[in-house]
């Protein structure tokens, strides 16, 4: 079997797995689960990817594809355990209310499109692990980049579940932690997943590894400018108001840098 019949194969897998998550969604009436779904998707289209028999087996394909699966195992089971506490993310809340009667049809579209992103960053991670080249400093340093981003992401979430189990915390903004240094720092976090990618596939030996880079520009153009931040914050101004408004003057939106003052 062919490079492209492999990878048709992977993009079909996708569409029925995001498919499946419709179903789940549809039956349990939480949207929420389908981020699990899609972490779990991408994660093992990613290994599956990284470890297509298309010529010797290298140790850069190990590698590659057992950090894509431990990221998207934690990041699954972490949405899961979110997802069964029963209360529905806030950014499907507002799609299921402003979509109405057309919800169930139209996000069965929008599950698609999610399937093609996992695809796509599949094929990242696919020259990733291809690169022929020996394993070098490089690799090193996607390993590294890739390991605190999982960790920080894991860090990021923890802090936000801390504050939402406080007594105090209904109606306010959480700003602590990495939170007063972004406001979105598990997206961010998730961004630089992706930016381990092109440490791996880049290299003299491997023209296609430029390609790399499409993995991250895609992830920070969807959380940034399409389905992360902007339903997201939407969401917050609605529900806390002058509080947020305040938290964004003051937090950056994505990139982490110190809190800016009120006065």
């Amino acid at each position: 079997m062919g490079v492209i019949e492999l990878m048709c194969g992977l993009a079909v897998l996708c569409a029925l797995a995001m498919s499946g998550a419709w179903l789940i969604q549809r039956r349990t009436g939480n949207a929420g689960w389908v981020d699990a779904v899609w972490s779990l998707t991408t994660a093992a289209a990613g290994a599956c990817a990284a470890l297509l028999p298309l010529g010797p087996a290298t140790p850069r394909q190990s590698l590659v594809a057992t950090l894509i699966a431990a990221w998207g195992l934690r990041l699954a089971l972490h949405i899961a355990r979110r997802s069964a506490s029963g209360v529905e993310d806030v950014r499907y809340a507002a799609l299921r209310r402003d979509w109405g009667a057309g919800f169930q049809r139209r996000m069965f579209w929008f599950l698609q499109i999610q399937a093609l992103a996992a695809f796509l960053l599949a094929l990242g991670v696919l020259l990733a692990a291809r690169n022929p080249a020996p394993l070098g400093l490089s690799d090193g340093l996607g390993a590294l980049l890739l390991a605190i981003a999982v960790l920080g992401e894991a860090l990021a979430d923890r802090q936000l579940a801390a504050f939402k189990a406080r007594p105090d915390s209904h109606g306010k903004v959480c700003d602590a932690g990495l939170w007063a240094w972004s406001r979105h720092p598990n997206y961010f976090f998730e961004w630089l997943v992706w930016c381990a990618c092109p440490c791996f596939a880049v290299s003299a030996a491997w023209p296609w590894g430029w390609a790399a880079l499409l993995a991250p520009a895609m992830m920070y153009w969807l959380l940034v400018h399409v389905s992360g931040i902007p339903p997201l914050e939407a969401a917050m101004l609605r529900s806390r108001g002058p509080a947020y408004r305040a938290y964004q003057q003051r937090v950056a939106a994505f990139f982490p840098r110190p809190p800016h003052s009120n006065r």
